[in-house]
């Protein structure tokens, strides 16, 4: 089943030259495991951050930092990803609401990660930050901390592309996914907690 209710094709502009945020909610039943989906530079760290507490957050890039100690070292990836994973399964196990805030752009890690989840009957749901490439370079650029090189998010924007033409997010087994498509719709994102019925 997939949901991407409440999509938004336009930003709407605030009468004063910018674009004022587009509310939307995404409803969540806990426990459930969020992956969020999106190149570098489209704003999955600071969506995790506003959105979720640092505990129930397993982000990549603070995992090479806690491999290698930096988090642009790619060296230090699949180490990184293992830890991540093992971590993945224990919350999973403990039935605790978890965020993956990786680029997740193949369907070979997101399929990693539902696995974990589907073992212990939990829900995964995919908030994809599919925003318009020239949107995702300029926030890439701009960012504080490390830039990505331009030509791996150009290939990251290509592999999500192409995993939404071919609707492979909703073959991976997400129980819901939402599609992100503005940075109106972004800055307006919220969540509603639901405990389990």
């Amino acid at each position: 089943m997939s949901a991407a209710d409440g999509d938004v094709d336009d930003d709407i502009a605030d009468g004063e030259g910018g674009v004022r945020p587009v509310r939307r909610t995404i409803r969540l039943t806990e426990p459930c495991l969020v992956v969020l989906v999106g190149a570098a530079g489209a704003g999955k760290s600071p969506l995790a951050a506003r959105l979720f507490s640092p505990e129930e957050v397993l982000s990549s890039d603070a995992h090479r930092a806690l491999v290698a100690g930096d988090e642009s070292d790619q060296g230090a990836t699949k180490t990184a990803f293992s830890i991540l994973h093992r971590r993945l399964a224990r919350r999973m196990a403990e039935r605790r609401t978890t965020v993956v805030d990786a680029t997740n752009v193949t369907s070979f890690a997101r399929r990693s990660l539902i696995r974990r989840a589907a073992r212990q009957g939990i829900p995964a749901i995919a908030i994809v930050l599919d925003l318009p490439p020239a949107l995702v370079l300029a926030r890439n650029a701009t960012r504080e901390g490390r830039v990505v090189p331009e030509d791996a998010v150009r290939r990251q924007l290509g592999e999500l592309a192409g995993s939404l033409r071919r609707a492979n997010l909703e073959a991976d087994g997400f129980a819901a996914v939402h599609r992100i498509r503005t940075g109106a719709e972004l800055d307006g994102l919220e969540v509603a907690r639901l405990p389990t019925t």
